[in-house]
């Protein structure tokens, strides 16, 4: 279903009973809500909560900005090394707004908040910025953003900037399957079919890499939160693969160290997916955490 959020229109799914705790679902850079396989989603309903998922702003089958252009991502990107301001469509802060607008217009109160990924920069904001909706914070596989943390490995920076051989969807699934081989959990490796299949599930219900490329930019463009990150009071996860290769761990370890109180949990053989394993492994640290904290809520 569609909802009215900070003025967009945003793509939710919600599942699980009313009456229940809601944990909120944020997805990271070009991903839709469907990225949150059901094996990370149905442990969490298992548990007794009521989980929510929405595409975020510019991707799936919410409200895009094309009208906003794409921009020049190799001159922004220079702009960032050089340390200049990155000019964005729009902001992390934006879309952090844009998952509250979604509790409001579905009356949620407050809620436990996940974010993986981008999904966790803007799931860190929002428990910096609107405190008084976050009952927790869980930010899996991201970063604090801070200057200085190291970036993807050479290998998976130089495929993030090749294009697809074609246009059709044989080409653009072809593609991707080289990113993810480069980026999966190399303890839980998937078969290039079950790739296959949820790649083109996802294209056929959407296909935008526009707007992917302005959440990068808007990525770029978010250099406060490092400092806000102090803010945060409510407790909070942050689990990371030991291995990943995109968002290296050293970026997980900054984002602990930053939230006063933070738990840090490695994942060994864990990626930058979420492979079946690793959503047994995740559920088994997200639901006791988010039951304690649960209780903790007056």
């Amino acid at each position: 279903m569609k909802v009215q959020s900070n003025g967009l229109q945003i793509e939710v799914e919600d599942t699980g009973g009313a009456d229940r705790p809601v944990v909120l679902l944020i997805m990271g850079l070009g991903m839709q809500l469907v990225a949150w396989p059901q094996d990370f989603v149905q442990p969490l309903v298992e548990a007794g909560f009521r989980v929510v998922r929405h595409d975020n702003r510019d991707i799936g089958l919410s409200q895009g900005f094309d009208h906003k252009g794409v921009g020049n991502i190799v001159w922004e990107s220079i702009r960032l090394r050089l340390g200049l301001p990155v000019r964005s469509a729009y902001t992390l802060q934006d879309m952090a707004e844009d998952a509250v607008g979604v509790l409001d217009a579905l009356g949620i109160a407050q809620a436990h908040v996940v974010g993986a990924s981008m999904g966790g920069m803007i799931a860190q904001r929002m428990a910096a910025t609107a405190p008084g909706r976050v009952t927790s914070l869980v930010s899996i596989m991201s970063s604090s953003g801070a200057r200085g943390l190291p970036g993807p490995r050479r290998d998976v920076a130089a495929m993030l900037l090749r294009r697809p051989l074609g246009r059709s969807e044989d080409d653009l699934v072809a593609h991707s399957i080289r990113l993810l081989r480069l980026i999966q959990s190399p303890a839980y490796p998937q078969t290039d079919e079950a790739l296959a299949e949820r790649l083109r599930f996802g294209m056929r219900r959407a296909y935008h890499p526009a707007g992917m490329f302005r959440q990068m930019l808007a990525i770029g463009a978010d250099i406060e939160r490092p400092q806000l990150l102090g803010r945060i009071q409510c407790p909070t996860l942050v689990l990371h693969g030991e291995p990943d290769a995109l968002v290296p761990i050293a970026c997980g370890e900054d984002t602990a160290r930053r939230i006063p109180g933070a738990r840090f949990v490695p994942i060994p053989g864990m990626g930058h997916d979420l492979p079946p394993e690793v959503c047994a492994i995740l559920a088994n640290h997200i639901a006791p955490f988010l039951n304690a904290a649960e209780q903790r809520t007056p």
